[in-house]
């Protein structure tokens, strides 16, 4: 993830950074990365099939120590509720309230990684929409906003939109939904607005 974030903010190849194969150019930038990061508060907890309830002990502590501004769950399907004897759906239920809950709780956005159900892969169009979200009913019921990425050169390498990507809006509580297309430099996995007017943003 530290290298990652190192490749995205100082634009290093990803590639050239973990292999140590710097160009005397690139210091500086890897330099200034690592200074902005030292001086950003990013905590990161990995433990494994973290609680609803454990999560947000955890998030009141960190916002009283470090006044939390953001939550980011990677992802919501690793999450699971202790003794739970009903089915998959009725649990991410549990955690896809738990997460709303604490949202409002601390007052600060917490953003829920999902997966997508592998049927997605066998349309013609494989442009996610919101039943491709696993066990997606408590998941778009309780989220205000749902963002999918979708890149057409993942499927097809030989794609007209090479080096785009569609942010797709499925859901905005208090705004339109639609699609917005990005550059998506695959190198330092980083996204920035596209140079052309062409690839402007599509909004129902």
């Amino acid at each position: 993830l530290a290298f990652r974030l190192i490749s995205s903010l100082g634009r290093i190849d990803q590639q050239h950074l973990r292999n140590g194969d710097l160009a005397e150019e690139d210091w500086p930038r890897v330099t200034s990365a690592i200074t902005l990061l030292s001086e950003t508060k990013i905590l990161i907890d990995d433990t494994p099939a973290l609680s609803p309830a454990e999560l947000r002990a955890r998030a009141r502590r960190m916002k009283r120590q470090y006044d939390l501004g953001l939550i980011v769950v990677d992802y919501l399907q690793l999450m699971a509720v202790p003794g739970n004897k009903e089915n998959r759906a009725t649990e991410i239920s549990e955690i896809s309230r738990g997460l709303k809950a604490l949202a409002k709780e601390l007052n600060i956005p917490v953003i829920a990684l999902s997966q997508l159900n592998r049927s997605l892969e066998q349309r013609t169009d494989k442009r996610p929409v919101m039943a491709d979200l696993r066990e997606s009913g408590a998941i778009e019921q309780d989220a205000d906003v749902i963002l999918f990425i979708y890149r057409d050169e993942y499927y097809d390498k030989d794609s007209a939109d090479k080096g785009l990507a569609e942010i797709i809006i499925g859901k905005q509580r208090n705004g339109p939904t639609g699609t917005v297309k990005l550059t998506f430099l695959g190198r330092y996995t980083r996204f920035e607005s596209t140079a052309s007017e062409s690839h402007g943003a599509r909004y129902e």
